[in-house]
């Protein structure tokens, strides 16, 4: 029926796009004469190593220029990316945009590139494009072109901040929180990791206080700055929230929200055991059992994330949703002496848990109990050597 109505034989592209595993790259190479025009200009398609596969791709490129400070399309042109290289003649004579934006109107599925003037565009003007599609777009290639290592996270971080100030995407605000979050506490150099992470909890708790009054914002730049917080950081306004003694016009501080606060006050060192424990006599519940094991389990001590360890990894009989619970909260560090110890803990456990434990409980406790927080050349040799004696 696809074949009907398209007039097209969607066999081949059946073969390489539902038999095939893997995600191609999109990257445009130009080149540009003195006067700003466009020479040559080619979209490369690439993959990764051991996912061979070149896709057909019908997407849009589209051609941005900055008008009055905001990015206005001036053109779209839409093409047929058949194998490695599909050339543009279109483009070719026509004055470079500012920024030029492959896949624009998300048309296929695909990690995209920006040429190194669209970049530099994005990064200069961070909330410029009038609509959102393109944005989220840009902002996406932004993303994986940092995962991929050609981008900076403390540029990534630099690029967002921004434009959370008076996002009501929901969802792309949820996104684009939770990739700071990684961002920071996972991709940025150890040496400055601590640096980005205060701006970006100060950051966040400002927008908090601006944000709508009970809207999805709100609750998520509170969620966010709780997530981040650390021992040395300015808690007032996150105990002031869970006491009562300061508010927020529209935040409703339920059960949930009370969870979520206090356990970044815990994070922070600021909440012991037992106000966790005083706080779960309230929520006598599975969810409540869960937050309290992940709040106490954030305490930022030698003890709480050796308990934690304890409960999630060595009993055998705590339940899947807790072990998971232990599993967040011990992660949550920015100290590494925390989980410096467990790194061969953690490699030598891993083949005993996964034979003695159901599949549930094994995935959990070896993707949560990975210091993860320790992210640096000396985990990554450790794990490099533990799967390399492990084939």
């Amino acid at each position: 029926e696809l074949e009907a109505t398209s007039g097209r034989d969607l066999r081949a592209w059946s073969k390489s796009w539902l038999e095939t595993a893997g995600v191609n790259t999109l990257r445009p190479l130009v080149e540009v004469d003195d006067r700003g025009n466009y020479v040559d200009a080619v979209i490369e398609q690439t993959f990764a190593e051991g996912f061979e596969t070149v896709r057909p791709h019908r997407l849009a490129v589209g051609l941005y220029d900055l008008v009055d400070g905001t990015l206005q399309r001036r053109e779209r042109i839409e093409v047929d990316v058949e194998g490695e290289r599909t050339p543009l003649p279109q483009l070719v004579g026509q004055r470079q945009p500012d920024l030029l934006l492959l896949n624009d109107d998300d048309l296929t599925y695909a990690k995209l590139r920006l040429d190194e003037r669209s970049l530099a565009t994005l990064l200069a003007h961070p909330t410029a494009f009038a609509e959102s599609l393109p944005a989220s777009l840009a902002l996406a290639s932004a993303w994986d072109m940092t995962r991929d290592g050609e981008m900076a996270a403390r540029a990534y971080v630099e690029l967002v901040l921004p434009v959370l100030d008076g996002l009501s995407d929901s969802v792309l605000l949820r996104a684009l929180i939770g990739q700071v979050t990684t961002a920071v506490m996972t991709y940025s150099a150890p040496a400055h990791r601590e640096e980005a992470r205060r701006q970006v909890v100060a950051h966040l708790a400002d927008l908090a206080r601006r944000a709508a009054p009970g809207s999805d914002a709100q609750l998520q730049l509170v969620t966010g700055h709780c997530g981040l917080l650390a021992p040395g950081d300015d808690t007032s306004f996150v105990a002031g929230l869970l006491d009562g003694s300061a508010s927020l016009e529209g935040l409703a501080v339920d059960t949930d929200m009370r969870w979520t606060l206090l356990t970044g006050l815990a994070a922070a060192g600021e909440a012991d055991a037992d106000a966790i424990a005083q706080e779960a006599k309230g929520d006598n519940t599975a969810t409540g059992r869960e937050r309290a094991a992940r709040a106490a389990a954030s305490i930022p001590t030698p003890e709480a994330k050796e308990a934690a360890w304890q409960a999630g990894v060595v009993a055998t009989d705590t339940p899947n949703s807790v072990v998971d619970a232990h599993g967040l909260g011990f992660g949550r560090t920015n100290d590494p002496a925390l989980l410096t110890p467990f790194v061969e803990r953690y490699h030598g456990m891993l083949e005993e848990v996964w034979a003695a434990r159901t599949h549930a409980i094994a995935e959990g406790i070896v993707i949560g109990f990975y210091p993860m927080a320790l992210a640096g050349q000396e985990l990554l040799a450790a794990t490099q050597a533990w799967l390399d004696e492990h084939p």
